[in-house]
């Protein structure tokens, strides 16, 4: 009989993974459609792919399947590749994580001089959202012609007299922050952002279909347009007037290529473990901790949010930007990911991607 324990065991395994399969994709099945967007689904166990699939349309005019090389746009879980190319360079020695922001951008008013690398990276850097800055775009005029840019981001932020708070006093999400780490990148590695993150991270991952988009400059290949449902159907909403910074929110990637980054988090093929230490380590603050979106208590590193999930460590980060919702759930010490990418705004991909985490946690009891 104790010969036989070890592949009942594995027996048991395997018919619970299909078990865990079937319920996300049960999950899933209303997006079926042919007619509608949808979203692409991962979920990594122990290292293998344990689940993968594309649910209804790339886009409303030609109507191509969503598959696992569809590239939709991350939104705010670029932070953790603007996180991770920051970190990069302070592998190289070239940047420190208490270098401020005058000594980066000597033209920055009085105020960035208390402001270092370490506070935009956990966000308790105090500095104004961009999107408040912005002057009232022309609704006239095409989107594409009203959007701003990164260096436009960096030229606001150069107007204002003091910050939100004093720099680490408190946690405030910002997206301002990583798009000046994004202006960081350049300015001392002396390469375009995108360029940075397709030599440095991209290309040693075969990552070979993920880009940083800038209209006119490149192209994303197999492109997800977004999408927001109104009177009971969907229209094209794929660009904003924020939807062309790149630090914040501009990568676009893959199921197929997200599989291979966290395969390098896994690994630690880029940073080793103990350089990844201080993405890992929540910031603490006196005042206003860091929260989920439903103002829930949370932690943060550096790109990633750290509070566990029913006690299960984890790191995460969702995004939401026009037409796009996604998230990547990690649960490091239980070996599983899951990743959920939408390209419509009805959608709640950290809620989602939770729930399907959980059929595979509990199967692993």
């Amino acid at each position: 009989m104790i010969g036989l324990v070890f592949p009942m065991m594995v027996t048991c395994r395997a018919a619970n993974k299909a078990s865990s399969a079937k319920q996300v994709d049960a999950m899933f099945a209303g997006l079926t459609s042919t007619r509608e967007p949808g979203a692409a689904v991962l979920v990594m166990k122990d290292g293998r792919v344990a689940f993968e699939r594309g649910y209804g349309v790339m886009d409303l005019r030609k109507r191509r399947p969503i598959d696992a090389r569809t590239n939709f746009r991350l939104a705010s879980v670029t932070k953790q590749f603007t996180a991770a190319a920051i970190m990069l360079l302070v592998h190289d020695g070239k940047l420190r994580y208490e270098d401020s922001l005058t000594d980066i951008f000597p033209g920055f008013p009085e105020y960035g001089r208390a402001i270092i690398v370490r506070h935009l990276l956990n966000h308790t850097s105090g500095l104004p959202d961009y999107e408040d800055l912005m002057p009232p775009s022309d609704p006239s005029l095409p989107v594409e012609q009203v959007q701003i840019k990164d260096a436009e981001v960096l030229e606001l932020l150069k107007h204002q007299k003091a910050g939100k708070f004093a720099p680490g006093s408190r946690w405030t999400y910002s997206n301002s922050g990583y798009v000046v780490l994004g202006l960081v990148v350049e300015k001392v590695s002396g390469q375009p952002f995108g360029e940075f993150l397709h030599d440095r991270i991209f290309v040693p991952l075969e990552m070979t279909n993920t880009v940083a988009y800038e209209r006119g400059k490149n192209e994303v290949p197999d492109r997800a347009y977004g999408h927001t449902r109104e009177d009971g159907g969907c229209r094209e909403t794929d660009q904003s007037p924020t939807s062309a910074t790149l630090g914040d929110g501009g990568v676009y990637s893959s199921l197929s290529d997200l599989l291979k980054w966290d395969g390098a988090l896994r690994l630690h093929t880029l940073l080793s473990e103990p350089e990844m230490r201080p993405a890992l380590t929540p910031v603490q603050v006196a005042e206003a901790p860091p929260t989920e979106p439903d103002g829930a208590p949370a932690a943060y590193g550096f790109g990633w949010f750290l509070n566990p999930w029913k006690g299960h460590v984890r790191m995460w980060h969702y995004g939401e930007t026009l037409g796009f919702r996604t998230a990547i759930q990690r649960f490091p010490n239980d070996r599983l990911t899951v990743i959920v990418l939408c390209n419509r705004a009805d959608l709640d991909a950290r809620e989602l991607a939770l729930k399907a985490a959980e059929f595979y946690l509990e199967d692993s009891r």
